[in-house]
């Protein structure tokens, strides 16, 4: 699983004009399932991801998790993170998971964290999105599990 975390101050996400989901302070999380990657996978990177000591403290260090600050997680599907630019001027993104597993698997990543997090919002898988976000800091952390 490739996740690129970003620390916002808000984010959304519209599908054809209307917003999707939608958070204040949080994380943006976009997500791209691999063909080895299971439910276990998304469970190691939720435990991490809402652990993860990304906000800032009292003193302005980075010492504070998703969970401290109560903050918002909004989890988006994006298998362009997959893209091998190696051979050509045309991305190949066939390290991603199949579409079927794919959904699968970031649909339970979702149940997963709406389990674990108060604020969870999302996007539409395989739809066509726009996100938007202010990046806080900005603090992006590509992460790989």
């Amino acid at each position: 699983m490739k996740v690129v975390l970003q620390r916002v101050r808000e984010a959304r996400v519209e599908v054809a004009g209307a917003v999707v989901g939608a958070i204040g302070p949080g994380l943006l999380a976009l997500v791209c399932a691999e063909p080895a990657d299971t439910p276990e996978t998304g469970a190691r990177f939720l435990a991490k991801l809402l652990k993860l000591r990304i906000f800032s403290d009292a003193e302005g260090k980075m010492n504070r998790s998703l969970v401290d600050v109560q903050g918002g997680l909004l989890l988006v599907s994006q298998f362009t993170l997959a893209a091998d630019c190696s051979g050509g001027n045309r991305p190949s993104f066939s390290s991603a998971a199949p579409p079927a597993q794919a959904r699968e698997l970031y649909e339970d990543l979702l149940r997963q964290a709406r389990a674990l997090h108060p604020q969870v919002a999302s996007g539409v898988f395989a739809a066509d999105m726009q996100v938007h976000l202010v990046n806080d800091g900005p603090v992006t952390i590509p992460m790989q599990f």
